[in-house]
């Protein structure tokens, strides 16, 4: 049953390139439903330089909120009115308010993925020591969120160094220890963590027999996390769990992002059970 649509119905969207894959829609309408909100959210696709035009319809059409996904979290900076203070120094905004036509920029990538590696696997991350797979642009907003929480040190790897070594010096004085290195330094980078991220699409459906690292490389207790939800176990984290790891997947990053994104735009608590729920029979059914 969708939600009823009438002359006050207050827009939502999520904007990317593609987006026919997203599951925000059928996670955000629940939200509303669940809450009793008249608000209906959408998702458009919006390519790199339809991006102004979109901005100038958020405006004309009063839309109250909107999630940005890949590839816009960067280039939607300049067009807004106001970015927050977080999503500036990650350099990247997720999620959009509009406050009678004032545009702010908020980022709740990083702050949802800690709060659900927290309450899911590691209560306290003082000292923890990270490795992270990838450079792109969901890995600012973790290393924002994980210098928030006292870890130790934080490695980046990435397939081209240079990104991974902008990333580190961006980041540099927030984290005791950060580095970057490229993919032949990994293995031994596996052996000295407490935790390993994987923020590539590699194992992402339809390829789901990627991996961005030999599950081999992982000492026993380490905690293996995957950025990706679908599937909800991917390669990476099957391969870890049978070396003795602990694993963690993206699911539980997807919900609190839009979850702090549901608060932001309205003032209530989320329903965030009722959101995972959702998402869960939508990823069983393969909807």
């Amino acid at each position: 049953m969708g939600n009823a649509v009438d002359s006050h119905t207050v827009l939502y969207s999520v904007i990317g390139d593609p987006i026919r894959h997203s599951k925000s829609p059928i996670m955000m309408n629940r939200a509303f439903r669940e809450c009793g909100i008249n608000g209906v959210y959408t998702a458009f696709h919006i390519t790199t330089e339809r991006l102004g035009d979109f901005i100038a319809g958020v405006r004309a059409m009063g839309i109250r909120g909107v999630n940005v996904t890949i590839p816009h979290k960067l280039d939607i900076m300049p067009l807004l009115d106001e970015v927050h203070e977080s999503a500036h120094a990650i350099g990247a905004v997720n999620t959009i308010v509009n406050n009678d036509g004032h545009l702010v920029g908020y980022n709740t990538d990083g702050i949802g993925y800690v709060r659900s590696l927290k309450e899911e696997v590691q209560p306290d991350l003082t000292g923890a020591r990270v490795l992270i797979v990838g450079a792109g642009g969901a890995t600012r907003g973790i290393l924002y969120a994980l210098a928030g929480e006292g870890v130790a040190s934080v490695t980046i790897s990435n397939r081209t160094v240079a990104r991974a070594q902008e990333l580190a010096d961006a980041f540099r004085g927030l984290v005791p220890s950060i580095r970057a290195i490229g993919q032949d330094e990994l293995r031994d980078a596996c052996a000295e963590s407490d935790i390993v991220i994987n923020t590539t699409s590699l194992g992402m459906y339809p390829n789901v027999e990627a991996t961005p690292l030999e599950s081999v490389w992982l000492r026993p207790g380490t905690v293996a996390s995957d950025l990706i939800y679908n599937p909800l176990t991917t390669r990476f984290l099957a391969e870890a769990k049978e070396q003795g790891c602990r694993i963690h997947g993206g699911l539980g990053m997807f919900i609190y992002q839009g979850a702090y994104a549901f608060e932001y735009w309205t003032g209530q608590p989320a329903p965030a059970a009722a959101m995972r729920e959702t998402v869960l029979a939508a990823l069983q059914s393969n909807s």
